[in-house]
C-alpha cells in the first residue's frame, strides 16, 4: 500500500471524472422511464389517501379523465401528514414512514411530478459517496485511495443509479446502511477513549441504525451482521466494548419500537403484501437470477440472461468478485475481512436459503440485498486499489485493463439506461409504455380494468403516459361494466378470464389481445360501435 502514496495525479482525476459522470448520469432524463406501480403507491402514500379510499371514488364504474387521478397523487388540502404515516400503518406496514415523510415535504416544496419526486432519490444518492468514503477510512485506516476507488465504483455502479432514479426508499435505506456502518466502526475504534466521547461515538451509532430501521425493515439484517461483527471481533466474550454495543443497538431499536408495534399490529397484512414471494421457481432460474444479478453491480444493458452476452460476462464477474472477497480475506486484518464478509452473508441469508428449502422468490429482489452488494463493492475496491500499482509489471498490466474493462461496463450501462423508457427494475409495469402507445393511437378510446392484483397500481402507472383523450372505466372485484357507445376503441387492461368472458358474454362481442409481456394483457373489445 506504501506505493499508493506515489499515485500519479491522473489516477485521481480520472475518479473525480467518474463522480461527475456518475452525478449527471443520475438527474439526466431522470423522468424518462415509466413512473411504474410502486412509485404510484410513493405518490399515493404522500397524499396522504388510502387505497380503499381511492377504491370508494374512481373505481365505481363512472368515466373518468386522466384528471381524476392527481389528487391521490399529491399533497392536497384534504390529507396531511398525519395521513401519510397513518395511511401506511393500516396498508403499508412493512414500509417504515422516514422516506415518505421526507418525500411528502420534498413534493410540496417542489412539485408532484416525476421528475420532481424522483430527484429526491438523485440527490439522496449522493450522499452516498461521503459516506462510503467515511466507511472506507475507518475500515482501511490509513489508505485513502481505498475511499476514493470506492467512490468511483458506487459513481459508476448501475445498480445505483437504478435507485437513484426511483421514487422509493432504497437509495436512502444505502446511505442509512453505509453511515450506521461506519458509525460503528467509529465507535469501536474509539472505545478505549474518555468516556464523554465514547458515549457520543455509540449514541451516534444508536441515531443511525434507528433511522436505517425507520428507512426499510430489512435493516435489522444489516443490525444483525453488526452484532455477529462487534461479538467475533471481541472473541466472543462480554467485554466493555461488547456491552456498549449491546446498550446502542438495543436505544436505536427501542427507538424503533412505535413501528415494530405498528408492524405486529398489522402483521397479518405481510401475507398479503408480499405474496409475490412465494412464487415457486427452479433452482436453475434461481441460479440464473442470482448471477445476473451479481452482474448489475458492474453491467446493466437491460437483457435476461438468455441473452448470449451474459454467457460471457457472468464468468468475468464472477471470477471478479470470488477473487476480491478472497484476496480481502488472505491480505487484511480479520477485522478488516470480517465487515466485509458478514455484511455480504449476513443479509443475504436470511433469503437465500428460505428459497432453496420452502421456495420462493425473496431472494431475486434486488433491492432487498442491496448490503449484500455494498460488501462486494467494497472488496472489489480494496482489491483494485491493491492491484493498480503492484510491483509486478505484469500484473500491473493486468489489473489496469481490468479496472478499464469495469469503468466501461459501468460507463455503457449508464448510456443505455439513460434513453430507454422502461427497464427489467419497473417489473409488473415493464410494458406499460408499449401499451400506452397502442391506447393512445385510438381516436376516442376508453380503458376499463378492475382494482383486482396489480391493476390498481398499474393504471395509475398508465395514467401517466396516456393522452388527455383516452378516458377509464374503472370497477371494483368482477362487476360488468355499463360500457357507453360512444367511443371508438375499447381496451381491457389485464381482464380474469371469468370477468372478460362475462363481459364478452353480456354485450355479444370477442375480444382479442393487443399486447402481452409477462405480467398483463391488454385486450380490444371488436366493432365497439355496435354494443347494446
Amino acid at each position: 500500500m506504501r506505493r499508493l502514496k506515489l499515485t500519479p495525479n491522473r489516477l485521481r482525476f480520472l475518479i473525480v471524472v467518474l463522480l461527475m459522470v456518475g452525478i449527471f448520469f443520475r438527474f439526466f432524463n431522470i423522468d424518462g422511464k415509466v413512473y411504474w406501480h410502486d412509485e404510484t403507491f410513493t405518490s399515493l402514500r404522500i397524499s396522504g389517501y388510502t387505497a380503499d379510499e381511492v377504491k370508494q371514488q374512481i373505481f365505481n364504474g363512472r368515466i373518468i379523465t386522466k384528471e381524476s387521478f392527481a389528487k391521490f397523487q399529491s399533497p392536497n388540502m384534504e390529507k396531511g401528514l398525519i395521513d401519510t404515516i397513518m395511511s401506511l400503518k393500516t396498508e403499508d406496514p412493512q414500509h417504515p414512514p422516514l422516506y415518505y415523510i421526507i418525500a411528502r415535504f420534498w413534493v410540496g416544496i417542489f412539485g408532484n411530478s416525476v421528475t420532481a419526486i424522483r430527484s429526491l432519490s438523485a440527490f439522496i444518492s449522493l450522499l452516498i459517496f461521503p459516506s462510503i468514503y467515511w466507511l472506507c477510512r475507518e475500515l482501511f485506516k490509513a489508505s485513502v485511495w481505498v475511499s476514493e476507488v470506492a467512490i468511483a465504483l458506487m459513481a459508476i455502479s448501475p445498480i445505483h443509479l437504478v435507485y437513484a432514479q426511483e421514487a422509493r426508499e432504497y437509495i436512502l435505506w444505502i446511505v442509512t446502511i453505509l453511515l450506521s456502518s461506519a458509525s460503528l466502526l467509529r465507535a469501536l475504534r474509539l472505545e478505549s477513549k474518555d468516556k464523554a466521547p465514547r458515549m457520543l461515538n455509540w449514541g451516534i451509532y444508536a441515531v443511525t441504525l434507528a433511522l436505517s430501521l425507520y428507512t426499510f425493515l430489512l435493516s435489522g439484517l444489516v443490525a444483525f451482521a453488526h452484532a455477529i461483527y462487534v461479538i467475533a471481533t471481541a472473541r466472543f466474550r462480554l467485554n466493555r466494548t461488547v456491552k456498549a454495543y449491546i446498550l446502542a443497538s438495543l436505544t436505536g431499536f427501542f427507538a424503533f419500537t412505535p413501528w415494530i408495534l405498528v408492524v405486529i399490529d398489522n402483521f397479518w397484512q405481510f401475507d398479503s403484501s408480499t405474496a409475490w414471494t412465494k412464487m415457486q421457481f427452479p433452482l436453475e432460474i434461481l441460479i440464473k437470477s442470482w448471477l445476473l444479478q451479481l452482474n448489475r453491480i458492474f453491467l446493466d444493458l437491460n437483457f435476461a440472461f438468455e441473452n448470449p452476452i451474459s454467457y460471457i460476462i457472468t464468468p468475468f464477474f464472477l471470477i471478479l468478485i470470488g477473487y476480491s472477497i478472497y484476496f480481502i480475506c488472505q491480505t487484511t486484518n480479520y477485522k478488516i475481512w470480517l465487515f466485509v464478509v458478514t455484511l455480504i452473508i449476513i443479509p443475504a441469508l436470511p433469503l437465500v436459503l428460505p428459497d432453496l428449502i420452502l421456495g420462493g422468490i425473496r431472494s431475486l429482489s434486488e433491492r432487498y440485498l442491496l448490503p449484500s452488494y455494498l460488501g462486494i463493492q467494497l472488496a472489489v475496491a480494496y482489491l483494485l486499489t491493491t492491484q493498480l500499482y503492484n510491483e509486478s509489471l505484469v500484473r500491473r498490466n493486468i489489473w489496469q485493463t481490468i479496472t478499464g474493462l469495469v469503468i466501461i461496463c459501468g460507463l455503457v450501462s449508464y448510456g443505455v439506461s439513460s434513453q430507454a423508457e422502461t427497464w427489467w427494475s419497473k417489473v409488473i409495469s415493464y410494458g406499460n409504455p408499449q401499451a400506452a402507445k397502442i391506447i393512445n393511437q385510438a381516436a376516442h378510446p376508453l380503458l376499463i380494468s378492475n382494482d383486482s392484483g396489480i391493476n390498481y397500481g398499474n393504471i395509475f402507472s398508465l395514467s401517466y403516459l396516456l393522452q388527455p383523450k383516452v378516458q377509464f372505466q374503472l370497477v371494483q372485484d368482477q362487476t360488468i361494466p355499463n360500457i357507453p357507445d360512444e367511443f371508438t376503441d375499447i381496451f381491457l387492461l389485464n381482464p380474469s378470464d371469468s370477468w372478460r368472458k362475462q363481459i364478452e358474454s353480456n354485450y355479444q362481442y370477442k375480444t382479442n389481445v393487443l399486447y402481452s409481456d409477462n405480467h398483463y394483457l391488454l385486450w380490444k373489445v371488436e366493432n365497439p360501435h355496435s354494443l347494446h
